[in-house]
């Protein structure tokens, strides 16, 4: 029976929000359940609302105490209601994690962009990622990154205003109620072959972070280990969201370890570039004590977007129009430092066991292509050959990227940093996308795993 919940601020959409509801209990069949929770400013009375403004509000408030909400202003009842709607949430999912007949298999939202700030806020905070959150928003088609983060929220544009039921937006949100319905029964089903012990014979997961100019390395290092290892591997664009994905896949138990070969989000953070993953990078596999390698493929780039909005103090420095919408920037000697001193800080104040963390420095070159790969020895395809020229275009010696000061600073920094017994640091001669580089660091992780190549744990003494 998928149980769904629908949140809405029913002071100003209950009508349309009771036609998404009914169309999900259509879609979703007589066993379909859904929780109707009014997250507005003011209560409102209908019999088919199972949790109340008022309780939502008064119940579930924060530490700080509850609030007068229809006396706030309207930043301020966001804020709150997200605070309360979390609380209540939290509790209900955690609830549902304990008693199947009450656990959660979706959830869903339709409104304005108060709504949709809301609702994202609430999803994000509380369910894991893989669990069927959908929100049906008029600003669905702009900039959603700071709505998505680095969750997994479908977000569907509502075209017109949810402001008054008419043909469209009720078939809008009759798509939106068979998306999630079909979703929750999904899930629903994976969950209930899971607790009949499927989930018993899952691979060791293990987490790889990519970018352009690494892809040669973890494509290699991916079909090393899922050709040898009982591994599946999941590759994490480092696009900032990707890495904050990683990280929270890493906190929610659902990565078992992790090869961190591409750091560049790291750049992005100090630089002020686009692909900032944020202040917290590197942390979650250190705390979580998993097998976890840290690597720093394609830490000579900052990413921009068109070289008009690069920021003025960067406009003289060495830039390189990947295409008219990207634009990168060369970390330079007093960047690189930066970088390494995030590394060094990240791996000495967060690492749990000492015994799982290894730090891999690709002396070679961190983003170039070696020089030295014989035409054959990789399967190449078209965008692999493309990814190659570019990389060796910018990267190599003689190209406009190449900055061995600027790399060594780098590389003396973590060296430095990490001096002693606690952290090992690998330094090796060859460049990150070297076969036999990937291959040797994909070993390096299954060394600090214990598996054996006929998959499985070895039993260490």
């Amino acid at each position: 029976m998928p149980h769904i919940v629908l949140l809405g601020t029913c002071d100003t959409k209950l009508a349309e929000l009771l036609y998404l509801r009914s169309q999900i209990l259509e879609s979703g069949g007589p066993s379909c359940k859904v929780t109707f929770v009014d997250v507005g400013r003011t209560p409102s009375a209908h019999e088919h609302i199972n949790v109340r403004q008022d309780t939502v509000a008064n119940e579930f408030a924060p530490e700080s105490g509850v609030k007068d909400v229809a006396s706030l202003p309207r930043g301020e009842v966001i804020r709150y209601m997200i605070a309360c709607a979390t609380k209540w949430l939290a509790e209900a999912y955690s609830k549902g994690l304990k008693d199947p007949d009450a656990a959660i298999h979706g959830c869903i939202n339709a409104g304005g962009t108060g709504n949709t700030s809301l609702a994202s806020a609430v999803m994000r905070e509380v369910l894991p990622i893989g669990l069927p959150k959908l929100i049906v928003s008029t600003n669905a088609s702009g900039d959603v990154g700071p709505i998505v983060g680095e969750s997994d929220v479908t977000m569907m544009y509502s075209v017109c205003d949810i402001a008054g039921l008419n043909y469209l937006l009720r078939r809008i949100l009759s798509n939106a109620a068979g998306a999630i319905a079909g979703m929750a029964h999904a899930y629903e089903r994976s969950v209930a072959a899971s607790s009949q012990g499927v989930s018993a014979q899952q691979k060791k997961r293990v987490g790889l972070t990519m970018f352009g100019v690494t892809t040669p390395c973890v494509d290699k290092i991916r079909d090393h280990l899922e050709s040898n290892y009982d591994i599946e591997c999941f590759v994490f664009h480092c696009t900032g969201a990707g890495g904050r994905a990683m990280e929270r896949l890493v906190s929610e138990g659902v990565l078992e370890a992790v090869l961190d070969i591409t750091t560049t989000e790291i750049c992005d953070q100090l630089c002020g570039g686009v692909m900032n993953a944020g202040p917290l990078r590197l942390e979650a596999p250190l705390k979580a004590g998993i097998p976890y390698i840290v690597s720093v493929g394609a830490t000579d780039m900052v990413n921009f977007g068109p070289r008009s909005t690069v920021p003025e103090r960067y406009q003289q420095r060495n830039l390189y129009e990947h295409n008219p919408t990207v634009t990168l920037m060369r970390t330079n000697t007093k960047d690189c430092k930066a970088v390494g001193d995030f590394i060094v800080k990240k791996v000495n104040h967060f690492t749990k066991n000492a015994a799982q963390v290894q730090v891999v420095l690709p002396l070679g070159g961190v983003s170039k292509h070696p020089s030295s790969c014989k035409p054959g020895t990789i399967s190449v395809t078209p965008t692999d050959a493309a990814i190659r020229r570019f990389v060796g275009m910018i990267a190599t010696p003689g190209g406009p990227f190449h900055d061995a000061e600027a790399d060594e600073a780098l590389f003396s920094t973590i060296r430095a940093g990490l001096k002693g017994p606690k952290v090992p640091v690998v330094e090796d001669q060859r460049t990150v996308n070297d076969e036999d580089f990937a291959v040797d660091i994909a070993e390096r992780l299954v060394h600090l795993m214990g598996l054996s190549q006929t998959g499985g744990p070895q039993h260490l003494q």
